[in-house]
């Protein structure tokens, strides 16, 4: 009986070995979590039978250094959460390696072509992505390739301080082509259908305490009347914002522009003339230059017009017993009937937690931890095999005595 107990107590050091032989080797690899043989004894009808690795605990809640990439489409999980990726196969598997990219099709993979999982876009009737509207479907992270459209403009911002030093013009008659007949001008950059750009020069006039006239030019060309009048009370605010709107038909053969023009937070006080915001809401055609990820999920696409567009949200899934998640290849997991089902958010939301974009989740390997279990297994089975070895001596002396 001897000789069986200090066996299975070899064989029991044997898949230790194993499991910390797998956490060094794993010491480099993203995302990977360690695990630990925990030994349990044997027993038959209350007589000890020796030892056995009764199972393996995986330390997934225990999360591994942060590695700075720079890279946009890099992300590491800062607490709870898995990635959903989806093979060939249709398999979903779930991984803490946030090293993605978008492939010729425009989906989201990551660095072994599995599709991530999230949520797209919500999209107007034009198939633009609305700002803001939420999460769509869920399913493989898409990005659209190729151009997007142009926006006209439909609306212009502006606001400053028309200096309350102005007196009235000397040229009673406003004329665009003489400093004379106004106090101050500024251009505008606009876009129409074909995503062309045109100008919007706002002349202003004062034409009493308190009181000015706007004049609105489309590419140079000389202003029907004033297209505003503003009053401003005895503290430099505006009583009412003008309700102004531009329109104009482009020469290009695209389609009129109806344009708002915004002059919420101007005001008229003493001293220089500013202006603090100035700027249209459309864009011309651009093509898809680059993505990213940002802390909360968001898939932005940067553009050759200069403009970012959230195209979707990716999908962290979190169980109510992530402990018992199923480790498989390429440092993944699959879901179990005791780690319940995924629960999937975007990152921020729920339990699941933010993301660090431009960052990789480094093992959570403590070498130094596994070097020092190395030793104590070697003194397990030094141990184990000295009690055979005696146990064989002592064997041959009885057999030398009968």
């Amino acid at each position: 009986m001897s000789f069986e107990i200090a066996r299975s107590g070899i064989n029991a050091v044997n898949a230790s070995l194993e499991t910390i032989s797998n956490n060094i080797a794993n010491s480099g690899t993203y995302g990977f979590k360690s695990s630990r043989s925990n030994f349990s004894s044997m027993v038959a009808d209350s007589h000890p039978t020796g030892v056995e690795v009764g199972s393996i605990s995986q330390s997934i809640e225990t999360g591994g250094g942060l590695f700075n990439t720079g890279r946009g489409m890099d992300a590491m999980i800062q607490g709870r959460g898995f990635f959903a990726v989806k093979g060939n196969d249709g398999q979903t598997l779930f991984t803490r390696v946030g090293l993605f990219n978008v492939d010729k099709e425009g989906y989201v993979v990551d660095s072994l072509g599995r599709k991530a999982q999230g949520y797209a876009a919500v999209l107007d009737a034009n198939g633009r992505p609305v700002q803001g509207a939420g999460l769509g479907a869920f399913g493989d992270l898409r990005v659209a390739t190729g151009t997007i459209p142009a926006q006209p403009s439909d609306r212009l911002s502006f606001n400053g301080n028309l200096s309350a030093d102005w007196t009235v013009p000397a040229v009673a008659t406003f004329d665009k082509d003489d400093p004379r007949s106004f106090n101050s001008s500024v251009t505008s950059v606009v876009y129409d259908s074909l995503g062309t750009k045109h100008s919007v020069t706002q002349y202003f006039v004062k034409t009493g305490t308190g009181t000015l006239n706007a004049y609105y030019s489309f590419d140079g060309a000389a202003p029907a009347g004033p297209g505003a009048t503003m009053n401003f009370d005895a503290q430099g605010q505006l009583t009412a914002v003008p309700a102004v709107t531009l329109n104009a038909t482009p020469g290009n053969g695209a389609a009129p522009i109806a344009m708002q023009i915004d002059y919420t937070g101007t005001t008229q006080f003493a001293g220089d003339t500013t202006t603090r915001t100035n700027e249209s809401n459309g864009y011309a055609a651009g093509t898809l230059t680059g993505t990213s990820l940002s802390e909360d999920g968001s898939l932005i696409a940067t553009f050759s017009n200069g403009e970012k567009q959230t195209v979707g949200t990716i999908a962290l899934a979190t169980f109510a017993n992530e402990g018992a998640l199923k480790a498989v290849s390429d440092t993944s997991w699959t879901s179990t009937p005791d780690s319940g089902v995924a629960l999937y958010a975007r990152p921020g939301a729920g339990t699941a937690a933010k993301l660090s974009a431009g960052a990789l989740e480094q093992s959570n390997v403590d070498v130094t931890g596994e070097l020092v279990s190395l030793m104590s297994a070697q003194r397990n089975y030094q141990a184990n095999t000295k009690l055979i070895s005696t146990e064989n001596e002592m064997m041959q002396a009885l057999m030398q005595a009968v």
